[in-house]
């Protein structure tokens, strides 16, 4: 019996080599072998002390509770949230992505704990539970076979009796794993993920990945080129994908996509080590050409979260053609805001001002914003819209115990409530920079109730300063050129097999419109059909007070008695006759209409033989005034001409410089008959 328990054994370990590993890193590569990258990788080398530590407290916190009938193993004491002290970014990763890896297995992991008899232990105090199941994962992961012993390494006496227990039950451990998969016939440990963590895994291998281009260093034809020299193809969409191709964004057209597959050999390439090709999830792209689209030359934008310094690289290198700053709100530590300025030197941007404030707690009237337009506000959300909700809460440091949230499938409502009303109180915040135009809403989450909603409230509670311009939705300039159609006021894609989730929401100030404005919108609405535009009434006044003057020369179709002017002197009457006075009455006809009131009036003079005693009487003794009259008249001229010119542009009766001018000695010369009337009705007996 011993001898067939230990062929048992041995055929369990067999089994495990072969096809129970949770998963290996070796980048398949059909061109040539790829060089890995310096950061140790599960299922190879193991890893430091110090992550095996830090996975082992982020466990502890995420861990699922499980009711007392179904305690396998005690962890100790969970009150208190643990201390976690990472050495860079990198060690942060690392740590937090074998501690979510162990919280998918922990109930196979727990199982093959008690079935092997290492568990319980009296060497192993409750407190060290966490690290034991943690570098058991990761035992597992490298088939059983001793770590390696890193350079420089610091050794922590926890993590060394905890893996020397384990190395010494190692084929117990390999016999008992193969027994709890005989036990649900299991074909792999895969079987043990839960159900929604495995679908999420299942989309997130098959997703699209997207590469921003970093233009600070390369062109994206130089990209291009770069990336066929390689043996890549550009196709037209995601659907065209074979393996060694790439599609264009259809929304951001310095965004490529490429098959997921690609992912490790990507990330090895040198336009990706050199930050000329930069990973990121598509709906930040999204939101930093939106604001990039809001920003007018010389205006700043605030960002209201540090998030991913990608993020912020992203919106300096849009930003590049223009003297737009960006200040970025929540660096708190000298040392984050020097690591970042390196970083940010590294990529080459430049135009990036980091706060210690938290955005909730910058004033309105902060001097450092008074050119600030825009705020680009990207909370902290649910993310399980997003293509990989680990990897973005990682990169954007965001609130880990979401990962519990994540390993559930969905967020309790507690944790959702909290979420929404700090969302709300951030952007409720963002309208009360009266100086700020637009603001950029966007989230990963698949609840209304950290999108639409959020934003619905922030709108109906008046906040803003400016009454007079409140915000309204709109929808991005940059976006909607780009889609067929859409109902909704705001952007929104559903997490699919070929999209992350993501929803956009572009907020702006109504613009103060001129009367100009407002009648040529009412127009292109066709809301003034059959409706006769009106004159202002100063365009209006300056022709009907010319009517009139021309009215009372030239006097109406029916004829008045005219009015008698003052008694001419006697010294007036002494002049003599000369016949050009006579002439002036003629040659002063109404050139535009024959028929004019002026004409008519002349010719009902010119018809009486006692009217024209009168006006030769008249002529007779008024030559000088005549004469002076008639050189008035012409040196006036040019300023009537100007005064036509004006006057044909206001009415449709006057239609030239010459017929104005005719029409003003027609005016004067009915005045000359007015008078000699006067003198003729003043010498009847």
């Amino acid at each position: 019996m011993p001898d067939s328990e230990s062929n048992l054994e041995s055929s369990d370990v067999d089994v495990i080599n072969g096809t129970s590993v949770l998963s290996e890193t070796k980048i398949s590569d059909e061109k040539g072998s790829v060089e890995k990258r310096a950061v140790p990788q599960i299922g190879k080398d193991g890893y430091p002390d110090s992550i095996y530590i830090n996975a082992a407290k982020i466990f502890q916190g995420l861990r699922t509770e499980k009711s007392s009938g179904k305690i396998l193993l005690r962890y100790g004491d969970t009150s208190g949230s643990p201390t976690v002290a990472f050495k860079d970014e990198q060690s942060r990763r690392v740590s937090y992505e074998l501690a979510f890896k162990t919280l998918k297995y922990q109930d196979l992991l727990e199982e093959v704990l008690v079935e092997s008899k290492v568990y319980p232990s009296y060497s192993i105090v409750n407190e060290l539970t966490s690290l034991l199941v943690v570098m058991l994962c990761d035992l597992q992961d490298r088939k059983f076979q001793n770590r390696k012993i890193f350079a420089e390494e610091e050794i922590v006496a926890e993590v060394q009796e905890v893996g020397n227990y384990l190395y010494s039950y190692e084929t117990k451990l390999a016999a008992a794993l193969a027994r709890c998969r005989i036990k649900h016939d299991a074909l792999s440990i895969e079987y043990f993920v839960p159900e929604t963590i495995s679908k999420q895994e299942q989309r997130t291998s098959a997703l699209p990945i997207c590469f921003w281009i970093n233009t600070f260093k390369i062109s994206l034809e130089d990209v291009i080129k770069d990336l066929e020299m390689k043996g890549f193809t550009k196709v037209e969409s995601v659907s065209d994908f074979d393996h060694y191709t790439y599609a264009v964004d259809q929304h951001c057209r310095d965004v490529l996509v490429f098959p997921s597959s690609l992912k490790e050999e990507l990330l090895n390439l040198d336009l990706s080590a050199d930050c000329k090709l930069l990973l990121q999830d598509k709906s930040r792209s999204l939101a930093v050409h939106s604001a990039r689209a809001l920003l007018t030359e010389g205006a700043d934008i605030i960002v209201a979260h540090l998030g991913s310094y990608l993020t912020i690289a992203h919106m300096s290198v849009l930003t590049n053609d223009s003297s737009s700053s960006i200040f970025v709100c929540g660096v708190k530590s000298s040392a984050k805001e020097e690591e970042l300025m390196n970083s940010f030197s590294h990529m080459g941007c430049a135009n990036i001002s980091l706060l210690h404030e938290d955005f909730t707690e910058l004033r309105p009237t902060d001097p450092r914003l008074e050119k600030a337009t825009v705020i680009l506000l990207i909370p902290q959300c649910s993310e399980l819209g997003a293509g990989n909700p680990m990897e973005l809460i990682l990169s954007e440091h965001g609130d880990a115990d979401l990962l519990q949230d994540l390993f559930q499938g969905f967020v309790s409502e507690d944790k959702l409530r909290i979420l929404a009303e700090r969302q709300l109180n951030e952007l409720l915040h963002a309208l009360k920079f009266n100086k700020v135009q637009a603001i950029v809403y966007c989230t990963c989450s698949v609840y209304p109730e950290e999108n639409e909603l959020v934003v619905k409230k922030a709108l109906e509670s008046g906040v803003e300063r400016d009454k007079a311009r409140r915000y309204r939705y709109r929808m991005s300039s940059f976006i909607c050129g780009k889609i067929k159609s859409s109902t909704e006021m705001f952007f929104k894609i559903e997490p699919s097999e070929i999209s992350s989730g993501c929803f956009l929401a572009v907020l702006e100030r109504e613009k103060k419109a001129s009367a100009k404005d407002i009648l040529a919108s009412a127009a292109a609405k066709a809301l003034l059909d059959g409706i006769v535009e009106e004159k202002p009434k100063e365009e209006v006044k300056k022709p009907k007070a010319k009517q009139r003057r021309r009215k009372a020369a030239a006097g109406d179709s029916k004829p008045k008695a005219a009015k008698l002017p003052p008694r001419p002197t006697a010294a007036k009457a002494k002049a003599p006759v000369p016949k050009a006075a006579h002439k002036i009455q003629e040659t002063h006809v109404c050139p535009i209409c024959p028929k004019s009131p002026a004409s008519k009036v002349q010719k009902n003079h010119a018809g009486s033989p006692k009217e024209k005693t009168v006006q030769e009487r008249k002529a007779a003794s008024d030559p000088p005034q005549e004469t002076v009259q008639g050189k008035k008249a012409a040196s006036d001229t040019p300023q009537k001409t100007g005064q036509g010119r004006k006057a044909a542009s206001d009415t449709a009766q006057e239609a030239g410089q010459g017929k104005k001018a005719a029409s003003d000695t027609a005016q004067e010369a009915g005045q000359g008959k007015k008078a000699a009337s006067n003198m003729q009705q003043k010498n009847v007996p």
